[in-house]
Parts: structure tokens; sequence; C-alpha cells
């Protein structure tokens, strides 16, 4: 029997050996989150700089198109699974590996194999694209809708004026934003995600000079102030659409694969996708949700506490990022493992991705509390003390209750891997709609804590969500009796 000794270089070397497979997913597409949350924190600022009013009217605004956004991203996010399934069981992508069981093929099963997941996959592209239309569509309408409803919740009156001008801008940009992911799913899918970071980083830039140019019209651009942020957005999802399309024309793997006829969709695709996308985008919408009624109930204390809950909530949703890449990488790494009916490397990725997010979480925390002054800086600079005094206050809620908002997503991730969409859905509903909204209401108006009790409430939300998801995972995983299924046209 071998030792305990002889044991723990093997797992040691065998930790490492997931470490580096998860990074090699997770590290790219966690760089091209930081870089699309840049795109929003560049908007914060800029807002900032025109004062408390225009931040707290263009957060409120970005709250909404985040809600509609998440929700149509969730639609076509289990895409990538699929794909991944369909690679893994044929050999197609990048960094595919077999089972040391498999039979080998001759030429022509092969070819014939290797055309028939073709097809799978990009009837899969189709089917998201259609998807991402009608979703865009909708909820471009939607926003401008809840733009005039805002102050039926409590708002301050000139806030919510002002954040119906940023939303009208905004709304056209949905489209192009959703048929960004839908791309993108495809692009993660085949694991040759590497197009992503450099096209969302340049897509940072742009939208920088876009804000300046058309708040103050600078150049040959008009100057439109706030909304001027709002147009930005539009442009700069439509430029990132077409800039990642010609990346995958480019590619010897993707581009025979790329199909932009959403119209040629297959009905059983299109419902085998809504099945899977439906209850994910319930389970993000569940989430931004609670997170967009927290900034209601935050508007309520008024502007300068809406003010710093927008600048501190920024700097979670900027860590969340790292949460997002891990919670993607994990999850196709748990399809493709469970399609070469491999449960425990799959058990592994779990433990992996929480671990990774606890390392960043805690490293961030140090930076909260040691110097928050500096880190909410770019948010304030001096010009609103009372609104940067209750930022204060909150990065000490936010250096805790970041970790609890990686696991949670990681856990949905790891479910989606599973196929387990419409659990997912059920716990967010139970984490943070029974537990979170009402302790934050509790906390924060019967405990008379205002805006910290609000945070309060949320951080107990996101940790029984977190619990409750990574349990399910482990609970379903030991009762999954088959490998997944491959997607097939």
């Amino acid at each position: 029997m071998p030792t305990t000794r002889s044991r723990l270089p093997v797992t040691v070397s065998r930790l490492l050996a997931d470490g580096r497979a998860l990074a090699g997913l997770a590290v790219p597409l966690a760089l091209t989150q930081l870089a699309q949350v840049a795109l929003t924190t560049t908007d914060t600022v800029m807002m900032s700089l025109m004062g408390t009013q225009a931040l707290a009217a263009g957060g409120l605004a970005i709250v909404v198109f985040n809600q509609l956004r998440t929700m149509g991203v969730g639609l076509v996010t289990a895409v990538a699974n699929q794909i991944a399934a369909a690679a893994a069981h044929t050999g197609t992508g990048a960094g595919t590996r077999r089972g040391a069981d498999d039979e080998p093929r001759d030429g022509a099963s092969r070819a014939s194999g290797d055309a028939i997941a073709g097809e799978g996959i990009r009837d899969l592209l189709r089917a998201s694209l259609l998807l991402s239309t009608l979703a865009g569509v909708a909820g471009a309408v939607l926003m401008m809708l809840i733009g005039h409803a805002m102050t039926w919740f409590g708002q301050d009156p000139r806030v919510v004026e002002a954040a119906e001008t940023v939303l009208y801008a905004m709304a056209p940009g949905l489209l192009p934003c959703l048929w960004f992911q839908a791309v993108r799913q495809f692009t993660v899918g085949m694991r040759r995600p590497q197009a992503l970071l450099r096209i969302t980083l340049a897509s940072v830039a742009v939208n920088a000079a876009l804000d300046w140019g058309l708040i103050h019209g600078t150049w040959i651009l008009p100057e439109l102030g706030l909304p001027g942020i709002g147009l930005a957005t539009t442009l700069v999802h439509l430029l990132s659409f077409l800039a990642l399309y010609a990346s995958a024309r480019r590619d010897p793997l993707l581009a025979p694969l790329l199909s932009l006829r959403a119209w040629k969709a297959r009905k059983a695709t299109l419902r085998r996708l809504i099945g899977l996308g439906v209850p994910v985008a319930a389970t993000y919408g569940s989430e931004a949700g609670f997170f967009s009624v927290v900034a209601l109930l935050v508007g309520t204390f008024g502007p300068a506490a809406l003010a710093a809950h927008t600048a501190v909530n920024q700097l979670v949703y900027i860590v969340f990022q790292i949460a997002v890449g891990l919670s993607h990488a994990a999850s196709i790494g748990v399809s493709r493992e469970l399609a070469l009916d491999d449960r425990k490397a799959a058990r592994r990725l779990k433990n992996t991705a929480l671990a990774c997010a606890a390392a960043v979480t805690a490293l961030v925390a140090v930076l909260y509390v040691a110097a928050p002054r500096l880190v909410l800086a770019p948010f304030f600079g001096g010009h609103d003390e009372v609104a940067a005094g209750v930022a204060v206050r909150l990065l000490l809620v936010a250096a805790v209750l970041q970790f609890f908002d990686c696991a949670q997503n990681i856990g949905v991730g790891l479910l989606r891997g599973l196929d387990d969409t419409k659990g997912g859905f059920r716990i967010t509903l139970a984490g943070y709609w029974a537990i979170g909204l009402p302790a934050a209401v509790l906390l924060g108006f019967a405990a008379d804590l205002g805006i910290l009790g609000v945070w309060l409430g949320l951080l107990g939300g996101l940790a029984a969500t977190a619990v409750l998801l990574l349990r399910r995972f482990t609970r379903t995983l030991a009762r999954s009796p088959h490998a997944a299924a491959p997607a097939t046209a």
C-alpha cells in the first residue's frame, strides 16, 4: 500500500495540473471580463466627473442595462457547453483529448463524424444568434419602458429624468452586445478565446475616447452631456461584435463553422437551447434583479447613498469578473470531463476554482481595508466627502461579500456543466429573494442600519446562495450515473 508520503507528490502534481488546465481557459476569459468591466468603470468615472447627481443617474441606467444584458447573455451561455461536449467526442477544437479506451477510426468514418459534428456546431451558433436577436429587440423596448417607470420606486425625479436619457441612448446597443456574446460562446466552446481579450482591450480605449468626445463635444462629435455615455456604449458594442466576427473569419478552425444565417437554425436546436438557456437567463436575471432591487432600496436614502453604492458595487463587479472567468472555464471543463466519463476530474475542478477565487478575493480585501480612500479616489476624488464616507463603510462589507459573490457564480457554472440549469435557478430564488432581500429590508429599514444594513442583507443572500449551489453540485455529480451526452444536430 502506498504511504501518505508517496501519495503527496502525486496529489500536489495533480492539483498543479488541474490549476494549469483551468487557467488556460480561465485567464483569457477573466482578463476579457475585466476588460469588459473596464467599459462600465470608465463610464462610472466619467459620470463622477460630472457630479453626484450624474453618477447616481448614470449608475441607475447601468443597473437597468446590466439587468437586461445579463439575462440575454444567459440565454446563450449554455451554447459553449454544448459545443465543448461535441468537440470532446469528435476531436474538434483546441486542446481536445480522448479517453484511453476510445477506438481508432478510419479516415472515412472520422471525416463523416467530424462533418456531422461541424454541422451541429454551426447550427448551435445559428440558433444562438436567433435567440440573441429576439432577446436584444425585446430588451431594448423593455429598457425604454423601465425608464418611464423608475419614479414609481421612490427615486429622485431629477435623477430619473437624467437616467432616462442615458437608457434611450443605450437601448439600441443591446442588440450587437448580445450578438457579440453569441459569437463569444462559440469561440469559448471551441477553446479559442484569445481574440476576445485583444478586442475587448481595444474597446476600452475606444469607449473612453467616445465618452469624453460625446460628453464634451470634442473633435467632430456632438456635445451630448450625460446621454453621450449611453451612445458611446452602443457604438462600442457594435464595433466589438464586428471585430470578433472578423477575427473568427480569419481563424482556420473557426471559419468553416462560422455561420450568421440565424434564420436557418433548426427548430429542434432552438428548442434545446431555449430549454437550457431560459433557466440560465432566469438565474442570471434573478441575481441581477436582486442587485437592481438593492440599488432601488439604496436610492431611497438619497443621491449620496446611491452614488456610494454605485462606486462600491462597481469595485465588487470588477472582482466578480475573475469569478466569471473561473466559472466559465470550470463549466466547460465539467462538460468535457463528463463527456469523457471522468467525474473525479470534474469534482477537482470545483475545488481548484474555489481556491483561486479565495486567493484573489483575499488579496483585494486587504487592499480595501488598508487603503479604502485610495481605492475610492477614482470615483470621488475628494469632491463629495459625504458619499465617500458612506462608501468607505461599505468597503468593509464588500471585503467579505465578494468571496461569496464569486463562489455562487462558480456554483452556477458548475451546475451548468452538468446541464442542471433549472436547479441553479431555484436555488438563486431561495438565496436571493427568500433570504437576502428580506434580510436587506429588515436590517436597512426595521433595524435602522440604513445602507449598511442593506449591504449586510446582500451579503447574507450571496452566502446562502453559494452554499446551496455548491452542495447541489457535489450531490448531483455523485448521483450522476452516465457521462454527459454530446450535442448533435
